[in-house]
């Protein structure tokens, strides 16, 4: 072992438009990187039938987070139960891809345990804070 270490190099990175998961540069893309919009085909397929729902749930998370303050957190499963009423558990996955989003814009954080986590990578409850 010679004692040098290896570093990877840096591939540029951006957020999925509908999920906000982030997405991580491929060979297979670099002829077309800036057209890349989403980082699965679910995702793909999800932003073609996406209904206002979303744009609810980021109003909805903006609303509470701006109730609480800077200081308190938002569970993504009070906001499904505020926009989805009993369908609440379908809205789950959608809530915390709002989330996402707003990380990606800069507004929010997730957290876990009160650290602040990457929200791509984030598994198991989560809160949403004002940044």
């Amino acid at each position: 072992m010679s004692g040098r270490t290896r570093g990877t190099p840096q591939v540029p990175t951006k957020d999925c438009a509908v999920c906000g998961r982030t997405i991580t540069w491929r060979k297979k893309w670099e002829r077309d990187w800036e057209a890349v919009k989403y980082c699965s085909d679910a995702c793909r397929r999800r932003a073609k039938s996406s209904s206002g729902v979303d744009a609810d749930l980021e109003t909805t998370l903006r609303r509470l987070l701006d109730e609480r303050g800077r200081s308190k957190t938002v569970c993504p499963s009070e906001v499904a139960r505020a926009v989805g009423g009993e369908d609440w558990r379908d809205l789950m996955e959608p809530a915390r891809s709002a989330a996402r989003r707003l990380v990606a814009a800069g507004e929010a954080e997730i957290t876990q345990g009160g650290r602040v986590v990457d929200p791509s990578t984030a598994k198991g409850p989560i809160r949403v804070r004002l940044r």
